[in-house]
């Protein structure tokens, strides 16, 4: 039986994959497995019943998945405070300084719009780890199959109460961090019609920004639609026309942040890391002068660090890896290419509002253009071929492949990388090559693509 839950919660189609049923089942599930350790101290400063703070994005289907899932907690025992429409990580931020025994949040992230999910959060706001998520499969399916439990009745069934003070109390903690302020930049933000199209710009606002927006209009069907993170376009048009400083760009969830210079050019996830581990490190922040990545990090960024005498730890493909590593190394600072940036004093997830500020208080302290501060590190080119109905369990082990991968790295050396992942969903293998010609890299992907084929296929 295939697992429910994902790298990044519980996806699919709404009402196909994702229906009513199945929110309300793992919501009740959810809130038996994640408020089973209160113990008698916690129950009786919080009074008799557990609290969840419960957040979506502007999705359509966010509305009646709501509605699903705060009948599954409350009818579990768990009060419910609804935030409303707010980022991924505002709901992570408010589960830890509300108190809340857990937080649930609904969004598909980048996805298109029909697709929705179900992401929750442990007390404190962090994500969850594979056992608990486990757990609560696990007792989804025992209830499904007609497993009776323990419904409260009368005062013990949960209440629910809309908490608009969150939005608020959020943007003050995102500007009460910022290390200065944002005056005389201006800035255009792109809010991909999702969860930060009201937060994001009231923040650089009251940071001191002149903030000029697009896709900040969310309908509940224009979420991620040709806006974003992955459709920088409009932001790179947006920033030239209006001779803006830079640009941000978020997600449906807002969880990340990527940017463009005056000029329109991208300044991807590896950039930002490096611009905010300079500046963490010239404020004594960074801790043990490291930074962790995974391993679709360009080389460049690698690079750019030991030349600036920092360290680089590197993981698996997602930023949940990327915050366990930060977590048991105890690093500060960590990401992803492609936005996910944590900052590990200030958020316990991806935030890309939060990232986005923080760019842009080190442009504003510094004086200098981002494109210049992003100029810290050279992206080396990098090519990535997938491969696909190919037997993906063999990749490190085929001899015919693994002397191919050690052939080509012999032949790329310190200016090149080699990478062979194979999918987590598809039959496919990824080959990612980097060097320092985009010619030289491409002639290589291609030649281990055709032995992947040959050595794994069939």
């Amino acid at each position: 039986m295939a697992r429910l839950f994902g790298t990044d919660g519980v996806r699919g189609v709404a009402n196909e994959g994702l229906t009513a049923e199945l929110a309300l089942g793992l919501s009740v599930a959810a809130a038996h497995v994640l408020t089973e350790a209160r113990t008698g101290a916690e129950a009786a400063r919080e009074g008799s019943r557990p609290v969840a703070v419960v957040g979506r994005d502007p999705r359509a289907s966010g509305e009646f998945l709501e509605a699903a899932v705060v009948a599954g907690l409350a009818s579990a025992g768990v009060d419910v405070l609804r935030v409303g429409v707010l980022p991924t990580p505002a709901v992570a931020y408010l589960t830890g300084s509300l108190g809340a025994d857990l937080g649930v949040m609904l969004s598909a992230s980048h996805n298109p719009m029909p697709d929705n999910g179900i992401k929750f959060f442990a007390r404190g706001g962090h994500k969850l780890a594979d056992e608990l998520e486990d757990r609560i499969e696990a007792l989804h399916r025992e209830h499904a199959a007609g497993e009776p439990w323990a419904r409260p009745t009368g005062a013990g069934v949960g209440r629910v109460k809309d908490y608009d003070e969150g939005f608020d109390n959020y943007v003050a903690h995102l500007v009460g961090v910022l290390p200065n302020r944002l005056d005389g930049l201006k800035v255009v933000i792109d809010g991909a019609h999702g969860a930060a199209a009201r937060v994001s710009p009231e923040a650089f606002a009251r940071a001191g920004a002149d903030v000029i927006t697009i896709g900040t209009d969310p309908d509940g069907l224009n979420i991620n639609d040709d806006c974003g993170s992955t459709h920088l376009v409009g932001l790179r048009d947006a920033v030239v026309r209006h001779g803006a400083d830079f640009g941000v760009a978020h997600d449906g969830d807002a969880d990340r942040c990527l940017a463009v210079d005056a000029a329109g050019h991208e300044v991807d996830g590896d950039q930002i890391l490096a611009v905010l581990a300079f500046a963490m490190k010239e404020a004594g922040q960074l801790r043990k002068d490291t930074v962790v990545a995974t391993v679709m990090s360009n080389l460049g960024f690698k690079l750019a660090l030991e030349g600036a005498g920092l360290e680089l730890v590197q993981t698996a493909v997602g930023d949940r890896y990327v915050l366990e590593e930060m977590k048991r190394g105890g690093f500060s600072l960590g990401g992803e290419q492609s936005g996910h940036v944590i900052v590990l004093d200030h958020a316990t997830t991806g935030d890309g509002t939060l990232t986005g500020l923080m760019l842009a208080a080190r442009v504003a302290a510094t004086g200098k253009p981002l494109a210049e501060l992003a100029g810290v590190m050279e992206r080396l080119p990098q090519v990535l071929v997938n491969v696909p109905d190919v037997d993906k369990a063999r990749v490190g082990t085929a001899p015919e492949l693994v002397s191919a991968v050690a052939e080509a790295e012999r032949e790329l050396g310190e200016t090149g990388r080699v990478l062979l992942r194979p999918s987590g969903t598809e039959p496919l293998v990824r080959v990612m090559v980097e060097a320092a010609d985009i010619e030289h890299a491409r002639a290589v992907a291609g030649r281990l693509a055709d032995v992947v084929k040959r050595a794994l296929g069939g």
